[in-house]
């Protein structure tokens, strides 16, 4: 289907909608209201909706705390002791991994600095570090701490590769050459997966060939881009990454956090990092002795025991998506998406009130559009929130809109429309 087959009639999303071989997923979320009535969530890309099985997940733990206390780690069906195995597959799947590459744990962040103290590495001569400008406030934040802990000027030491004047996205023949023009000075590549404010995707296969060419680890926040694009970490080579697990993967406001590192540094233990209990060899770890010795693969950059109620809540999501499948959602999503856009541009794109920031491309985005809004602003957004869109708004002036495949329907992107275009008319 292409976009000159969509229309804008409640007729066609219906038909859409009865056409999806995925519109059951819907009903096992559970949907905020707005005003008395149920929202149109498109804010997926911040919060992931609860899937309506979390409870049942987190009564288990709690029984099994209950009856079993301490025990727990080592006795009922899903002992805690090896709770984080139960989540691999899935989370190989959605990031295109093997099992021995991932890990459930600890939060974004953190996990980032835990990653950078093995794969940034900087000496006298090579110590500079390229990402993309405009990255999200963490990244910006964990870099400049990074650079000044290891005794370097941010302003010197990280490179940020701009979109060129006049452009919003960043041209991935941009990020490549300032690889290659400052590859004796580079330590590091650490960039978005999925760029948050503009929705772009970038050439992440390309970048990690570009900076291995050169010498130098590549790394990716894949906050935006887990459980919403296809990912082959390992395919791609990719040296390390991390995704949170409470956007596109549904798991709960802060929950837990994963980890990707490339199976070619599973057992160098020669390779810096901070330990922890849980990364200490699983086989001796309870014989309390001295001498870290890191478990094979991503395991290895475990710190603390498991968080087994975040796992649990986090596992009713990842088996809705074992369930959907990651190239159907995928399928999905750019058929949504793509109606999405054609019937923004219908209404506010044509007479010049909006403008889509995002790549037309359907490869180089992901469920996500963001509107520049150059006429009406907040308050064009404050109407859609006031009429049940539950959006997100980023200053100074752009609304970024995400229909979840999982539980976003045609029929949702149609009234979306409708209300945005009552929006504009009203103040723009």
């Amino acid at each position: 289907m292409t976009t000159t087959d969509f229309e804008y009639t409640e007729d066609f999303a219906q038909r859409m909608d009865d056409l999806d071989p995925l519109q059951h997923f819907r009903s096992m979320f559970h949907f905020p209201y707005v005003n008395g009535k149920e929202a149109i969530y498109f804010c997926g890309n911040s919060l992931g909706l609860q899937p309506k099985s979390v409870r049942e997940y987190l009564d288990r733990e709690l029984k099994n705390w209950e009856l079993m206390a301490v025990d727990g780690h080592f006795h009922g069906e899903d002992a805690w002791y090896h709770v984080r195995k139960k989540s691999k597959p899935a989370l190989a799947e959605i990031v295109g991994a093997h099992e021995h590459e991932v890990v459930a744990m600890n939060n974004l962040s953190s996990n980032l600095h835990f990653l950078m103290v093995s794969f940034y590495r900087p000496t006298k001569e090579r110590y500079k570090i390229i990402t993309e400008a405009g990255a999200f406030p963490s990244d910006m934040y964990m870099l400049e701490t990074q650079v000044k802990f290891h005794g370097f000027d941010p302003a010197d030491a990280i490179i940020e590769v701009a979109p060129r004047p006049g452009e919003y996205t960043i041209r991935t023949e941009d990020i490549l050459a300032a690889i290659e023009d400052n590859q004796d000075e580079l330590a590091l590549v650490m960039m978005a997966g999925l760029q948050y404010y503009t929705g772009q995707v970038f050439d992440m296969e390309a970048i990690t060939k570009a900076g291995h060419r050169v010498g130098i680890p590549v790394g990716f926040d894949l906050a935006h881009a887990a459980g919403n694009i296809p990912l082959q970490l390992h395919d791609w080579g990719v040296d390390f990454a991390a995704w949170c697990s409470y956007k596109y993967l549904n798991s709960g406001p802060g929950n837990i956090s994963g980890i990707f590192v490339h199976e070619r540094h599973a057992d160098n233990t020669e390779l810096p990092r901070f330990g922890g209990w849980w990364g200490h060899d699983e086989a001796i770890r309870f014989k309390m002795e001295k001498g870290f010795e890191p478990m094979y693969g991503a395991d290895g950059w475990q710190l603390a025991n498991s968080n087994v109620l975040s796992l649990a809540v986090h596992q009713a999501s990842l088996d809705i998506f074992k369930d959907a499948g990651i190239e159907r959602l995928r399928t999905k999503s750019e058929l949504l998406t793509g109606y999405l856009e054609f019937l923004i541009r219908k209404v506010g794109v044509a007479n010049g009130v909006l403008e889509i920031i995002t790549p037309n491309n359907p490869k180089e985005r992901g469920c996500q559009l963001s509107l520049l809004v150059h006429k009406g602003g907040k308050l064009v957004f404050d109407h859609l929130y006031a009429n049940g869109v539950v959006g997100d708004w980023r200053h100074p002036n752009v609304i970024r809109v995400a229909p979840t495949p999982l539980y976003n329907s045609f029929t949702d992107v149609f009234r979306f429309a409708k209300i945005l275009e009552h929006s504009l008319q009203k103040f723009a």
